[in-house]
């Protein structure tokens, strides 16, 4: 199977600067093939392809030797594959009729990662075998240090270096990386995703939701407060956006960390884990506006309806649903994802389903047969029931 590992960098001051040279010639060549693609169509009708701008690096790269000319042609290649990927999305969205999405021109901001093919010259992982310190060349660059917490398995593919805010982590691609299978428990399970506990299992355990957002709120509010009131352009804005930035990465950090320990328990404790098919992104709309037919607007319980935004996207129930997939393909469990509606309104005894049986967040009470659970145990029971029925009609099948 193909696996990703990602290790923190350590660059020298003077790698620092390098890496971010790299990173904005990269950007550079990303816009300027963008312009190319678009004045060629506009203005002649012609079409550019991934073929025709690789074919032309070879002159850009002599044509600015001390710029686009000092870095490996196998990551500019690399780069305008990006740019060739998110034009074949951009015609595949409009043949399907969604919103098309037309690429955009990347600002020093929103370009933060360049890729480098393990297998050209250009970049190679731990170069310095008898060095105890692992180490990663990037032409240009140079030998750059890695904190390589776990082992690399399988065959490195690609090499990438990405920017999060004043970090820069290296990101290896592999092959061929064997999968470490788990002996069998002969336990299933449902899981209920909520936002008081994460996660609620159907024998009725509870995995809390740390909600790493609400904790540092007031920072965040002083911090956004702080920048708002800065000058465009100028330095202080610039380490007004680092301060909101590195609280932000910290979130996101540990809500990842808090996803793997949740998925690592549930792969380890399960043999089938079903739960529900949740779009996330549909679930966190703003609530749409209610015109009163005069001009005016009446009460949509917006205000509610963030908040109840803020606190499913602080859950990070995507994140959990991504890191469970892969966990568990890799351990050979089982995954199944059911269809969400009215399994906290069902009753798990009798089959009732009736909304006035969800009496309280916390409480369920069917009004048929008068059987009382905690809310979430009771939609995780259906949703093991929904799993299991619909592993069945698969094997039937």
């Amino acid at each position: 199977m193909r696996r990703s590992f990602k290790f923190l960098l350590r660059p020298t001051r003077r790698q620092e600067i390098a890496l971010t040279a790299c990173l904005y010639d990269h950007r550079d060549l990303y816009n300027a093939a963008l312009e190319h693609r678009r004045t060629a169509y506009c203005k002649a009708g012609v079409t550019i392809r991934y073929g025709d701008q690789s074919a032309e690096l070879k002159e850009i790269r002599k044509a600015d030797p001390d710029g686009q000319g000092r870095w490996s042609a196998g990551s500019q290649q690399q780069t305008l594959r990006r740019l060739d990927k998110a034009f074949q999305a951009f015609f595949r969205r409009v043949k399907a009729g969604q919103a098309p999405g037309y690429p955009r021109f990347k600002g020093r901001r929103w370009f933060d990662t360049i890729e480098w093919p393990a297998l050209k010259n250009g970049a190679a992982w731990d170069s310095q075998p008898h060095d105890p310190v692992t180490r990663v060349y990037l032409l240009g660059i140079g030998h750059v240090r890695v904190h390589r917490h776990r082992p690399v398995k399988g065959t490195v593919k690609t090499i990438s270096v990405k920017r999060e805010g004043s970090r820069w982590y290296v990101v290896l691609s592999c092959d061929d990386v064997p999968a470490e299978t788990l002996p069998a428990t002969g336990a299933v399970a449902g899981v209920d995703m909520g936002v008081a506990s994460l996660v609620t299992t159907s024998d009725g355990t509870h995995i809390a939701s740390p909600r790493h957002l609400a904790a540092i709120a007031d920072r965040l509010a002083m911090a956004q407060r702080d920048l708002a009131r800065k000058k465009r352009g100028g330095k202080r804005r610039r380490k007004a956006v680092a301060r909101v930035a590195v609280l932000l990465a910290k979130v996101r950090r540990q809500r990842l960390d808090g996803a793997h320990k949740a998925a690592n328990a549930l792969v380890r404790d399960y043999d089938l884990i079903a739960h529900e098919a949740l779009q996330v992104a549909n679930m966190t709309k703003r609530a749409a506006p209610k015109p009163d037919g005069e001009g005016g607007y009446l009460c949509n319980g917006g205000s509610a309806k963030s908040g109840l935004n803020r606190s499913i996207l602080d859950a990070g129930w995507g994140v959990f649903l991504t890191v469970l997939a892969h966990k568990a393909e890799s351990a050979g469990r089982e995954v199944i994802a059911v269809n969400p509606a009215n399994t906290s309104r069902t009753c798990a005894q009798c089959g009732h389903c009736a909304k006035e049986n969800r009496v309280s967040q916390a409480g369920f009470r069917c009004q048929r047969c008068g059987h009382e659970a905690h809310a979430d145990v009771n939609a995780a029971i259906n949703i093991l029931r929904a799993g299991l029925a619909l592993r069945a009609s698969a094997q039937a099948a």
